[in-house]
């Protein structure tokens, strides 16, 4: 950077100021991308996407929220296996092997993680719902209790 940017910073905070929301801006338009580039590509489906999925190809709606969770609101006929126990219930599944798995959580933050752990356990077919459940409601779509 050149001494005199430094400069122009410096003699008036609201230069500062605009720098610094336009590096925040910048940061905040690049997340999706290093996001996807950190979470190992871990493949998503939007609502629509996940509806067809459950629809077309009979695929396992896999809620790894909390019990409480859970029983607060979740999508119709999904399974729930918290993401703690996850790696002692992995025997449940193994029936479900053939057939996609769209894994849910609140926001799509802890799916990512359990989506990872399933792929190493021989699942091929597993995805992450973009934006979890707060995504699907989003849609419109039904939530049962």
């Amino acid at each position: 950077m050149d001494a005199s940017f430094l400069v122009f910073l410096q003699k008036n905070p609201w230069h500062m100021m605009l720098f610094g929301t336009a590096v925040v801006t910048g940061g905040m338009l690049l997340w999706p991308l290093i996001n996807r580039l950190v979470g190992g590509g871990t493949p998503q489906v939007g609502a629509s996407e996940a509806v067809q999925l459950i629809n077309r190809r009979d695929a396992l709606v896999l809620d790894v929220r909390a019990k409480g969770e859970f029983a607060a609101g979740h999508i119709p006929n999904a399974r729930n296996i918290p993401m703690l126990e996850l790696s002692g219930r992995l025997r449940e599944l193994e029936k479900f092997k053939a057939r996609p798995i769209v894994i849910n959580c609140q926001s799509g933050m802890r799916s990512a993680s359990v989506c990872g752990l399933l792929r190493k356990n021989g699942f091929n077919e597993v995805f992450t719902l973009r934006g979890g459940l707060n995504g699907w409601v989003e849609a419109s779509l039904p939530v049962e209790k």
